[in-house]
């Protein structure tokens, strides 16, 4: 996962929900994966997107699959902190 700003800003905000994690939760959240109807639309956006042939609707999706993307890493590297401490 590449460091943004807004990443260390999503990182700083949920460092507090470490603390809430029970260990089944934290177990449960490293293990989240997308399902495959998930993975194949995300694949097919990024392919898209590198060929520069992205619709702006196809875009908007795109966008918010990484940002989820995004949001699940930061809360299992928490879930994997919790555990490991």
């Amino acid at each position: 996962m590449q460091t943004t700003p807004e990443l260390k800003t999503l990182d700083r905000l949920l460092d507090p929900i470490r603390d809430c994690f029970t260990t089944e939760v934290a177990r449960r959240i490293v293990a989240l994966r997308a399902d495959e109807t998930v993975q194949a639309c995300l694949d097919q956006l990024a392919e898209k997107n590198a060929e520069g042939t992205i619709t702006p609707d196809e875009r908007g999706e795109y966008e918010a699959l990484v940002s989820a993307g995004n949001l699940i890493a930061v809360l299992q590297a928490k879930a994997r902190s919790a555990l490991s401490g």
